[in-house]
């Protein structure tokens, strides 16, 4: 599989020397051979990483650093090492197939030292601690508070008599490599060592913690110096990372070569230690440590990824789809399926194709993304089509005591069955598993046990089978019944079902006592026992069977009833089965009580009570005789506040009508009702002879809406002047008298008037479309003047009732478009446009005293004429 080059060159740029917030380091150390006092000698250099970008503290100027005696932990040495050298390493342009990489921009820092130790069984630990590492680490707890220790382990010669002379393993993956979330990514941290008989060995480790936020330079500073001896706590892992899992499970380091593999995790920044092992002779002489932030970044790749094998065991078909996350630099995608026989199937243009293998067999297929264009990638992957896999599982027994015998039943198409993993599904034990083909379990305690099983093919099929097991303590009976009745002489069949050898007593008057449904045929109620022996597990349980000779029977004792009425019929007996007939009166024959609906005046209902060849008949007989018959008459509907004259009829001895509240004479048939809403009268009736229960009729009486009759408000005329009426309140109408209308029997007639007629009072009723009526009244007024409008010449507000207010009176006039009061000030104190309305001779609330005041009425005439009037009006106190 072709891969991106995603380990790009870094430019070095040498700087001027600054300290920054860490983000990883390491130490090392090239061995210089023996001084003159017997002393080895060692060049050592403290690498630290700091983001170039990050707002937290510089590199220190110089770094305290101390050497200890590994195993008692006693410092040998310490000394503030100056930095000798920073470069900035910035990774490259990726090109066009990364999208939106990470920055990717280190400060390093340098501090080289020469040191010379004597020799040591132990060996010796080099330490540099500080705090803090950067905020916001993603596998990290509080990652802000947390320091770092970085070591290098100097092997003394208690292990091999050559430890001293050893020349570190020294890290030289590339410290800049793009990783983007969810993508496969590599990043190496291989390691040299310039001894060229020791082997590497890689894995993750925990990262050391170290310094802390206090104030000074003791090992709770922010810098100690010196540093803190060993050992070294372990960083707080955030769940569910670890030191040995820093990535998430989907990733993983070679530990041959120190390469590390996998799906990148979620965008942010994580912590990532890799311990080297340095072995000679086959012995670890030395662990040494490179601690880095690594950053995994919010970005897309142009990749094309497949699965490292695909394996098909149920069928030819098979679904692919790029591994890689969907993302807008791919463009195309062509697949080749290694499988010419299926013509012109055998590639693809689709995303996700669906394939059918024209055979079974291994194929190899290939996927190019972005085909011929510029950020084209390819992955190749092996895909095995083996039809025909079918796992299966059986087992016998259930009970507590015995083993169950698991087997396999898998069979196969192609290739063999060849490997069984059993988990037996026994949470309270830890041995409950096996890897043989059949293999048997005897569990512990009794209860529902989830039995997985996982099995393969020489193929590389494997499927997973999960199947339930009940264990019991003994093995289940099941009966048909537990107690029963025969009648002597028959015989009877027991029925016992379940797994092993059944055993019946009393061995009398019994057949094929060793099965499950021997044949009984006892004289006298036995109670029958039986035993299920299933491989040692033994239930017992056990049947009544009674006998009799003969079937008693007792059936209810002959009734009456009314007419229309059920009943049940009853039967006292030991019978198991029972026949009534007639059967068409009846909701079930069978039954032993079964409900009657008889229709005839006399109803004689046979019936047979059976226990076998046994049987006795019985017989009752039910009468029925009618409802007294009642007829309370026809609903009525009458006029508010008018009566109801009820008409009711029975042939019973006795009767009552409900309710009474609204009812006169309501001890007789035909009582009179006065209701004053819509009522439901109901007419009750007894018989002393025949059915004994009550028969009702009922009859309702609607009641109309009260009638509300409105003729209009009284009014004045003049002679010749047409005057509209407009009664409401019904539906239709007739006005007496007649005098002066164009018709009576309208709701609204004109009336005009001769000058013979000083006033007329009409009657107008009102009916509804039942026909029910009432009242209204008016007064017309004729006045033999011109069209007029009259205002008093003088008024008295006292309070009497008498000429209280000043007001107009508008004869033959259509409208009053205004009247109005002034005082003598000119100033208005009254103003209306309604036709009778006056001044109560107040001004605002106030009383006024004595006075003449001026009016003035503009109105208009019935003949559209206009009418202008004024004059003066006296206020009397």
């Amino acid at each position: 599989m072709k891969r991106f080059l995603l380990v790009l060159t870094s430019l070095f740029l040498t700087v001027s020397v600054f300290a920054n917030h860490i983000t990883g380091g390491e130490v090392y150390y090239v061995y210089q051979g023996v001084n003159s006092n017997g002393d080895h000698q060692y060049h050592v250099t403290l690498k630290l990483y700091r983001d170039h970008f990050s707002s937290g503290a510089q590199l220190d100027g110089a770094a305290a650093i101390a050497v200890f005696a590994t195993g008692s932990g006693s410092m040998v040495w310490s000394n503030s090492v100056t930095m000798t050298k920073q470069v900035r390493l910035i990774l490259g342009s990726p090109g066009p197939c990364i999208n939106n990489p990470p920055v990717v921009d280190y400060d390093v820092g340098y501090y080289e030292f020469d040191i010379a130790l004597p020799p040591s069984i132990a060996g010796y630990t080099i330490a540099y601690q500080r705090c803090c590492r950067i905020s916001g680490i993603n596998n990290l707890s509080s990652s802000s508070n947390v320091g770092a220790t970085y070591t290098a382990i100097i092997p003394g010669n208690g292990i091999v008599s050559t430890g001293p002379d050893n020349n570190s393993a020294h890290f030289i993956g590339a410290d800049t490599v793009i990783v983007c979330a969810g993508y496969p990514f590599t990043y190496s941290f291989a390691a040299e060592d310039l001894d060229p008989t020791d082997e590497l060995s890689y894995s993750f480790c925990d990262a050391y913690i170290g310094g802390g936020q206090g104030q000074g330079q003791g090992p709770g500073s922010a810098a100690p110096n010196p540093p803190a001896g060993p050992t070294y706590s372990f960083v707080p892992y955030a769940a569910p990372y670890s030191g040995f899992s820093p990535l998430g499970g989907g990733v993983t380091i070679n530990s041959s070569t120190g390469l590390i593999t996998g799906i990148a995790p979620l965008p942010g920044i994580y912590v990532v230690t890799v311990c080297v092992n340095e072995i000679r002779n086959g012995e670890i002489i030395a662990t040494q440590r490179k601690d880095l932030q690594i950053k995994s970044g919010d970005c897309d790749v142009a990749d094309a990824n497949l699965q490292l094998e695909y394996i098909e065991c149920g069928g030819l078909t098979l679904t692919f789809q790029n591994e890689a996350p969907p993302n807008p630099l791919i463009n195309s995608y062509y697949w080749e399926f290694g499988d010419p026989a299926s013509g012109v199937l055998n590639t693809s243009t689709d995303p996700s194709p669906v394939h059918p293998f024209s055979a079974p067999g291994e194929y190899t297929i290939k996927l190019v993304t972005n085909r011929g264009q510029e950020c084209s990638d390819s992955a190749t992957s092996t895909v095995k089509v083996w039809p025909g896999f079918f796992p299966a599982i059986t087992s016998t027994g259930v009970c507590l005591i015995n083993p169950v015998q698991f087997n396999d039943a898998t069979t196969t198409n192609f290739g063999v069955v060849d490997s069984w993993r059993w988990d037996f599904g026994e949470p309270t034990a830890t041995n409950d598993t096996s890897r043989l083909q059949h293999p048997s379990y005897t569990y512990p305690v009794v209860g529902p046990k989830d039995v997985r099983f996982i099995v393969t093919n020489s193929k590389g099929c494997i499927d997973t089978l999960i199947q339930t097991v009940n264990i019991i303590d003994k093995p289940p009976i099941t009966l048909a019944f537990r107690d029963t009745l025969i009648c002597v002489p028959d015989a009877l069949q027991l029925q016992a079902t379940g797994t092993g050898t059944f055993s019946w007593t009393p061995l009398t008057n019994i057949v094929n006592p060793n099965t499950g449904t021997p044949t009984v045929n006892p004289t006298t109620t036995t109670l029958y026992k039986v035993q299920l022996d299933d491989q040692g597990c033994i239930n017992n349980d056990s049947v009544l069977v009674r006998v009799v000779t003969f079937v008693s029977l007792n059936v209810r004792t002959d009734t009456t009833i009314c007419l229309t009425d059920s009943v049940q019929l009853f039967a006292v007996s030991d019978g198991l089965r029972y026949q009534w007939t007639p059967t068409a009166d009846l909701n079930d024959p069978t039954l032993k009580n079964p409900m009657a609906l008889p229709t005839q005046p006399i109803n004689v209902y046979q019936v047979v009570a059976t226990i076998g060849s046994c049987s006795t008949p019985g017989d009752v007989t039910v009468r029925t005789v009618p409802y007294p018959v009642v007829d309370a008459g026809p609903d009525q509907t009458i006029c508010f506040n008018k009566p109801a004259f009820l008409q009711g009829t029975h042939n019973g001895n006795s009767h009552t009508w409900s309710p009474t509240s609204s009812l006169l004479n309501a001890n007789t048939l035909n009582p009179t009702a006065f209701p004053a809403k819509t009522t439901e009268y109901t007419l009750t009736v007894h018989a002393s002879a025949g059915c004994p229960k009550p028969s009702s009729d009922s009859i309702t009486v609607t009641v109309l809406p009260k009638i509300i009759p409105y003729a209009g408000r009284d009014t004045m005329v003049i002679v010749g002047q047409p005057l509209q009426f407009n009664a409401e309140g019904g539906s239709s109408y007739e006005w007496f008298p007649s005098t002066g209308l164009n018709d009576p029997f309208i709701k609204n007639p004109i009336g005009i008037y001769a000058p013979e007629i000083d006033s007329v009072r009409y009657t107008v009723l009102v009916y509804n479309e039942a026909g029910c009526f009432d009242s209204a009244f008016i007064k017309v007024t004729v006045f033999k003047t011109v069209p007029y409008v009259f205002v008093p010449t003088g008024f008295t507000p006292n309070g009497d009732g008498l000429n209280d207010l000043v007001r107009p009176i508008a004869v033959g006039v259509k409208r009053i478009n205004t009247f109005s009061i002034y005082n003598r000030w000119g100033q208005l104190v009254f103003k209306t446009t309604t036709n009778g309305h006056g001044w109560d001779g107040r001004i605002k609330g106030v009383p006024q005293g004595s006075n003449v005041y001026v009016w003035m009425v503009s109105a208009v005439d019935y003949l559209d004429k206009p009418i202008f009037l004024k004059g003066t009006v006296t206020l009397i106190r």
